[in-house]
């Protein structure tokens, strides 16, 4: 129910600032992969996006798309083959990024703001990536999705996976990394 929300309080900012421009205010939403393609507030939104009287110069949406509803195959959950593809009624673009290179992740997410801002438009940003856990305390994804859960453990997380790129390219000592993850692991 928060997609409305959102797009209601930037309507609300926008019209207080007069912004007719709609560019001081932008809506981002992050959405789960099900939840973008099975909620139906998403496309009802979607639908409303354009017209005059709820417009907001677009909303930027991220979809964590970690390839599984809970404990559902995609091809169990939808009839498309991206849960972004609901955003085509909308005309939004929609930008799909391996969620395993953050560099490409800011990039791309840089180029959709540009995008909404020069052409006033919903945008999509689809992080192609994966769930190393369950989908709550409760949930164990190795009872019902065994291979891909093998796959996903011995897969390096992002930040390993990314501290060796850096290591590699010299841009940092595997004791700037240590030092970095250890300051983070107290900072949480």
């Amino acid at each position: 129910a928060v997609n409305p929300v959102v797009a209601g309080r930037v309507r609300a900012k926008q019209d207080q600032m007069n912004d007719k421009e709609r560019s001081q205010v932008m809506g981002l939403l992050i959405h789960g992969d099900a939840a973008f393609a099975g909620q139906g507030i998403v496309p009802e939104t979607l639908a409303l996006s354009d017209l005059t009287g709820y417009t907001t110069g677009g909303v930027m949406h991220i979809i964590i798309n970690n390839q599984i509803g809970f404990t559902t195959n995609p091809s169990s959950a939808r009839s498309s083959p991206y849960p972004s593809d609901i955003a085509k009624g909308a005309h939004a673009p929609i930008f799909h990024v391996n969620g395993d290179d953050p560099e490409a992740v800011v990039f791309v997410s840089k180029l959709a703001v540009e995008y909404r801002q020069k052409f006033k438009s919903d945008v999509v940003v689809d992080v192609f990536c994966y769930r190393r856990y369950g989908h709550n305390e409760g949930d164990e994804p190795f009872f019902t999705q065994p291979i891909m859960y093998s796959t996903i453990a011995a897969h390096p997380t992002p930040m390993n996976a990314y501290a060796k790129i850096l290591i590699e390219e010299n841009v940092i000592t595997e004791a700037d990394f240590d030092n970095i993850r250890n300051k983070f692991h107290d900072f949480l």
